[in-house]
């Protein structure tokens, strides 16, 4: 696919941003490491693993119910490196500053990421700030990266899915995305939407400690669930059946969703993971997530299936079946 001009849909997390990366970035890149195209770069070391992770965050607004540009830029980059199994331990931080950005905003922002930092159990080591004229940027951007071995013995991965393993999401779906879009168009309801913007790297260890058939873990961001299924079908070579019934989402989002014209499996999340878990092993699994704060919504929600490879599809509550594709446009721009 030839690509003229970058477009806004090559931020969504769907197809165009997979074209984009894949026709443009990775050949210019190629090397065994970036060609898993996993959450994070997972490498060796003098005999140990070590995963190594970056992103950077442009959400708007920067002050969201639930969190900030601060705590959502720290979150990202751990959880990023959980789901490659690793022990997330340290943290850089890239500051963009629009000039004229309020002094007492960044404070917060800053104060945001040391709060989310200290939960997480990371610490920010390095970093560097920029600022730019009025108008060259949007308040702030930040970039944060990170880096933390891997346990002898984990091997997660977007390749690992396999035939009869069990789809287990940690919680309600879509909070992020349709938190953001409420605030950016100054609507209220009656029932508070908050950002579902959490660290998920305790939530990780408890999971593998609990067992060692965790096949593969995907945070589902950009594109929602229904891309970061797609995206595994794809690495691994699997079909994924999913139950529509079993999917949790809270019944507000759910309603905001249906009323905007929003499919809630393409909608963001900022504290959700899925995981890919060999059938024995999922209720143990499900429990261990159900006894964490971050993990008490969680619920298998499907299967992989050896049939149509690279394929998602849904059944619906009354027998029908829904094939699930991976985003195609952009939903809502800069959620994150």
């Amino acid at each position: 696919m030839s690509i003229d001009k970058i477009l806004l849909d090559h931020g969504s997390g769907g197809k165009a941003s997979h074209s984009l990366i894949a026709d443009l970035l990775v050949p210019e890149f190629e090397n065994p490491i970036l060609a898993e195209l996993n959450d994070g770069a997972i490498f060796d070391i003098e005999g140990k693993r070590l995963a190594f992770s970056t992103d950077t965050y442009v959400v708007d607004p920067i002050f969201f119910p639930g969190g900030n540009i601060g705590d959502l830029a720290v979150n990202g980059t751990v959880n990023d490196l959980a789901m490659c199994g690793a022990t997330p331990l340290y943290l850089s931080v890239g500051l963009i500053i629009e000039e004229g950005f309020s002094t007492a905003e960044l404070k917060k922002i800053l104060k945001a990421m040391k709060e989310a930092a200290t939960k997480a159990d990371v610490l920010i080591v390095t970093g560097d700030t920029k600022v730019v004229p009025n108008g060259a940027a949007d308040k702030i951007f930040i970039n944060t990266s990170g880096v933390g071995p891997i346990p002898e013995g984990t091997n997660i991965s977007g390749h690992n899915a396999s035939p009869g393993d069990k789809v287990i999401i940690s919680g309600t779906i879509a909070d992020h995305g349709i938190t953001i879009l409420t605030q950016r168009e100054g609507m209220a309801f009656e029932s508070p939407i908050q950002s579902d913007t959490a660290p998920l790297n305790h939530l990780v260890c408890e999971m593998i400690a609990a067992s060692d058939q965790i096949h593969a873990l995907r945070d589902p961001t950009r594109g929602g669930i229904g891309t970061s299924l797609n995206e595994i079908a794809v690495q691994s070579k699997v079909g994924i059946k999913i139950y529509e019934e079993a999917v949790p989402i809270r019944e507000e989002v759910s309603g905001i969703c249906e009323l905007l014209g929003f499919d809630p499996l393409y909608v963001a999340n900022e504290g959700k993971l899925l995981a890919f878990v060999a059938p024995d092993h999922a209720e143990k699994v499900l429990a261990t997530m159900k006894a964490n704060e971050y993990g008490k919504d969680a619920s298998i929600i499907g299967k992989v299936v050896a049939d149509s490879p690279a394929k998602v599809f849904m059944k619906t509550p009354i027998g029908g079946t829904r094939i699930v594709d991976m985003l195609t446009g952009e939903q809502l721009p800069r959620i994150c």
